[in-house]
């Protein structure tokens, strides 16, 4: 089993799930599947596997009215992926602060 941030970044890697993502953070509402596959270049099959990608990663909900699946975005697990990221970030500016006053102290 993919634990979460594998599942986030699986989900966040291809281009037109992050279209996708997008479309659905714009719109600020709920889109059916119809409305979000006529914005691509893709068939509806396919964009219902890319939403499945995404509602796996808890990226999108999906909430079924009638025969209609209506999708919305949820953005709070990329917290996820943010913190991810800025622990790294801290690695890499601790790092070159610790190269600069190595090189401070060479000189003097």
């Amino acid at each position: 089993m993919q634990d979460k941030i594998t599942k986030l970044f699986k989900a966040i890697a291809d281009p037109t799930r992050r279209d996708i993502f997008h479309a659905l953070i714009l719109a600020s509402t709920a889109l059916s599947i119809t409305q979000i596959s006529n914005q691509f270049d893709i068939s509806r099959q396919g964009v219902t596997k890319h939403i499945k990608t995404l509602e796996e990663a808890g990226l999108v909900n999906i909430d079924t009215q009638g025969r209609e699946r209506f999708c919305y975005a949820n953005a709070k697990p990329l917290k996820e992926v943010n913190k991810w990221i800025q622990f790294y970030s801290q690695f890499w500016d601790d790092s070159l602060q610790n190269l600069g006053n190595y090189l401070d102290n060479k000189t003097t």
